[in-house]
């Protein structure tokens, strides 16, 4: 959930977290060119009768406005702050308008750069000055149109913005008659604005082309006849057609056909996953290959991609400590050199000073005063960090766990479904007597078919891989807490564990003893008080969890990875020694692993990983909770600060990893941002720097500041980073795989 400034307080002091109701409305804001722009919105909005908070993110360009008012009424007051607004998530109708014609900067220096650049000419070329400083004064009009009304609406409300302070340099810079120096100023701010905005447009269109994945229309199913429908229109339970090269509609489960989906827009994971019938499939998902109907599960706002993208957006509108911290500091920073700027104006001249000069200096200080590089240096690297993680298939709930993930040192991890497959399967066959292996595979298959203990399971599903054929089996007997019996190819078999296999055996081999030092689960076949197979299970470890633990240490800069597990102390050893994982405790239970991740967070910042339902008491006492597997899992995505979209381990490395750059690019363009100030605090007083260098310096720094930040819309090591037309040559590769192994098309 977000944070609401409430309407009797819109000011920057919003740190106290107030919920915000399911039933706010949320609208794009175009137009705004800082952070205290957005202040001016967000006043402006809290003001209106039977609104009861709003808030406004920068990063994201969004305002979301709780209370009983129209949307009319919103737009219209957005409309008279200078700014424009039109509800979030409405599809266009048609090709939007590229930014440069929607952007009322961009249009402003289209008519500003040509007559600056004819008054430079002019300048160079020694015509008069009344050939020049007309069109110092036309440049300086049309590129000073939208700052004007910017800075009078920020007046209005009493709000001292970069608007409001390039503008008094410039009518300044006219009042000593340095009209180019005004023009300069103007001009550059829009320029650098205009670029600046272009850059965010890029950050935030990661939210954008989420919501548009999705189709507007369907192919319905109605008593066998197929109709073109409007998504809104479909409930749950309706049947629907999904082709090849179409993406899925809403959310649904298999209930004819085959299909390979494409579900990197929820995973990040490029290779399609294979799809059969009762398999879950997700809305904005791409249908590559087979035709398939599927009955909704859920629609609307209920979906998975409508859910995550609801979460993205609110992750990338929420305000990180840092950002706090910078404005907080801001608030400080402007109003003192503001004033600094007033005593260079008028304290000289008490001493005699030239009036000219020090006014000019004032007003160099003045746009100095501008903490715009500053304030955007937090919220634009969260919401492109935000934003690529989403892309790779990490949900991030926000800012604050963005960066407590960034600073995480120990790893606490769930062994059972997260650094194992979570499913037993066969590992080792010991038979006796040279029996052959498939028969008493089979044998114990057939005799388990009747059991729903997920040893036998597994030892199914063994049979099953190798395409064995089971004999018959009859009369089956669940001996509960010791294994199972039946009658099977009219011989009286036996199956369980040592305990049942030393009730009913002579002897057993050394193949169960061998099987548990391993950290195996021994499954005896016998007949009558004879042993005759031992089958060693296991859960295996995630092919990719060795490399994943290793990126982890030397990458990702995690210092300590302690698996936690409820299972025995020899099946830990084996899973933490094929794992490459060094520390761990065994035989735990779940209140006894939230003992151990308090024990560890004396020691440093903690992450809990867990499957999001499991391990809940964990997951929550730690610094920051990751699930895995999340999506379609509705626990998952609401009760973790992290959600791994896949379930793959290492998705874990790229976010930590992430999470640590984005807390360096914020470092970063937080010490530039200062540096850049306090050098021109110094040399403006003092006369070496211009009005143009100022602005130069305070729009260049706002532009590297953003341009930096937008390096973190690619996450290091996923498909993210991959082009399109590579991504392309995969998929053929991929497909002509399918068509080699068999699997159709």
């Amino acid at each position: 959930m977000l944070p609401m400034a409430p309407a009797s307080a819109a000011g920057p002091e919003r740190e106290s977290p107030v919920t915000v109701l399911d039933a706010a409305q949320r609208f794009r804001v175009d137009g705004m060119d800082c952070a205290a722009c957005a202040r001016t919105v967000e006043t402006s909005v809290a003001s209106l009768d039977g609104v009861r908070g709003a808030q406004v993110s920068f990063g994201t360009a969004t305002l979301l406005v709780d209370g009983d008012v129209d949307a009319a009424v919103v737009e219209s007051a957005v409309r008279r702050a200078g700014y424009r607004a039109s509800p979030a998530g409405r599809r266009s109708t048609g090709p939007q308008a590229p930014f440069w014609r929607r952007d009322r900067r961009a249009l402003s220096m289209t008519g500003a750069l040509p007559a600056l650049v004819a008054a430079v000419i002019a300048s160079l070329a020694g015509a008069p000055r009344v050939v020049g400083e007309p069109l110092y004064l036309l440049s300086m009009g049309v590129a000073g149109w939208p700052i004007a009304l910017a800075a009078l609406n920020a007046l209005r409300r009493r709000s001292l913005d970069m608007n409001v302070l390039m503008g008094l340099a410039a009518l300044g810079a006219v009042g000593i008659g340095d009209d180019a120096e005004g023009a300069w100023v103007l001009v550059l701010f829009g320029v650098g604005t205009t670029l600046e905005g272009f850059a965010l447009e890029r950050s935030r269109r990661s939210v954008e082309a989420l919501m548009e994945l999705a189709p507007d229309e369907a192919h319905l199913l109605v008593d066998g006849v197929e109709q073109t429908v409007a998504v809104d229109s479909i409930g749950r339970g309706a049947s629907l057609v999904v082709r090849p090269g179409e993406r899925l509609p809403l959310d649904g489960v298999i209930v004819d056909g085959a299909s390979s989906l494409d579900e990197s827009a929820l995973t990040g994971e490029w290779v399609p996953v294979d799809k059969q019938v009762g398999d879950d499939v997700f809305a904005g998902t791409l249908n590559t290959v087979g035709a398939m109907t599927i009955r909704v599960t859920a629609a609307g706002a209920e979906t998975t991609l409508a859910r995550v993208t609801q979460l993205v957006a609110a992750a990338q509108g929420s305000r990180a400590p840092a950002e706090r911290f910078v404005d907080r500091f801001a608030g400080i920073y402007t109003p003192l050199v503001f004033l600094a700027a007033l005593l260079v104006a008028v304290v000289p001249l008490l001493f005699g000073g030239e009036p000219d000069s020090w006014t000019y200096r004032a007003l160099t200080l003045l746009i100095v005063a501008c903490p715009c590089a500053l304030v955007i240096s937090v919220p634009v690297a969260i919401v492109s960090a935000v934003g690529g993680l989403a892309r790779a298939g990490v949900l991030i709930k926000g800012g604050d766990a963005l960066e407590a993930l960034g600073r995480v040192e120990i790893l606490a991890i769930d062994k059972t479904g997260t650094l194992t497959l979570g499913t037993p399967q066969l590992v080792s066959t010991f038979v006796a007597d040279g029996a052959d292996e498939d028969d008493v595979l089979a044998a114990v298959a057939a005799l388990e078919r009747g059991s729903e203990h997920p040893l036998g399971q597994a030892l199914s599903r063994a049979a099953d891989d190798r395409e064995l054929t089971l004999p018959a089996a009859e009369a089956f007997t669940a001996l509960p807490g010791r294994g199972a019996q039946a009658t099977v190819g009219g011989r009286r078999l036996w199956a369980g564990g040592p305990r049942l296999a030393r009730e009913r055996a002579r002897s057993l081999p050394d193949a169960v003893e061998a099987a548990e030092v391993q950290g195996h689960t021994p499954v005896v076949l016998g007949e009558d008080d004879r042993v005759l197979a031992v089958f060693g299970l296991a859960d295996q470890p995630r092919g990719e969890a060795p490399q994943a633990m290793r990126r982890l240490r030397e990458n990702a800069g995690v210092r300590r990875i302690v698996m936690l597990t409820g299972d025995s102390e020899r099946v830990a050893r084996s899973v933490a020694e094929q794992t490459g994982i060094t520390e761990w405790r065994a035989g735990l239970l779940p209140e006894e692993k939230l003992e151990a991740v308090r024990e560890l967070q004396q020691q440093g910042s903690v992450a809990m990983v867990g499957d999001g339902i499991n391990d809940a008491p964990a997951l929550a006492a730690a610094d920051i909770g990751i699930a895995m597997g999340a999506a379609g899992s509705d626990v998952a995505l609401e009760s973790a600060d992290v959600a791994l979209m896949a379930d793959e381990l290492e998705r874990l490395p790229q976010a930590i990893g992430h999470s640590r750059s984005t807390l360096r690019i914020i470092r970063q363009n937080v010490v530039a941002s200062l540096a850049v100030k306090a050098v021109f605090v110094v040399l403006a007083p003092i006369g070496v720097a211009t009005l143009v260098m100022a602005v130069v310096a305070d729009m260049g720094m706002s532009l590297l500041v953003t341009l930096n930040s937008l390096r973190l819309l690619r996450v290091s090591g996923s498909s993210t980073r991959r082009g399109q037309r590579p991504r392309r040559r995969r998929m053929r590769a991929w497909r002509s795989a399918r068509c080699r192994r068999g699997l159709g098309t």
